[in-house]
């Protein structure tokens, strides 16, 4: 992997959002960005880490939202339509605690199925903490203020707001391992 797989998830990341879904193009570079920072902790994967982040919501993309549920819909769309990696497809479906939303949604068993969590822990809570210290806007923030943000913006008793609610704490503590990841790193 290397720079050639960020060059690419840039490129489709940003023919997909940049001009349908601007403030969420603003948030994924913003996610990006705090995936180009913190993959020093991951060493060989720090490449598939930022390509992760740049894709991580690509399902919102109008003419890709089929299911209406964004990790299905973008991990399907890199998987048929780009033969992505697989580990990539797998993170990008699997971001941020999605099967928690999918079971919300009656998805679990399809997403779990198509798209198995990956064995990768470290990787796996990067992206939590890329995704979950950026705001919308694509500014940094804390991950109880982003938790709090989405709940606001969905409400409590939607799908959304349900699914952050029970995922809030698993997000904590992802978010917690990489900052101590981090710390542990030598200056």
């Amino acid at each position: 992997m290397g720079d050639h797989i960020e060059d690419w998830a840039t490129h489709i990341a940003r023919a997909e959002l940049s001009c349908t879904l601007p403030r969420r193009w603003a948030h994924t570079q913003g996610v990006a960005n705090r995936a180009a920072e913190v993959g020093q902790i991951l060493n060989q994967h720090a490449s598939l880490l930022v390509a992760a982040a740049t894709l991580h919501d690509i399902g919102y993309a109008p003419r890709l939202a089929v299911t209406g549920f964004h990790p299905l819909d973008g991990a399907r769309f890199l998987r048929d339509e780009h033969r992505a990696d697989k580990r990539l497809v797998r993170l990008v479906g699997n971001h941020s605690f999605a099967l928690l939303e999918a079971e919300e949604r009656g998805l679990r068993e399809e997403l779990a199925a198509e798209f198995p969590l990956l064995e990768e822990p470290l990787l796996v809570d990067a992206l939590v903490y890329c995704d979950m210290t950026t705001t919308p806007d694509g500014d940094r923030t804390t991950a109880q203020d982003r938790v709090a943000e989405i709940r606001s913006r969905y409400g409590d008793d939607s799908v959304v707001g349900r699914f952050i609610r029970r995922a809030a704490p698993e997000i904590f503590a992802s978010v917690e391992r990489v900052e101590a990841a981090l710390a542990a790193q030598p200056r």
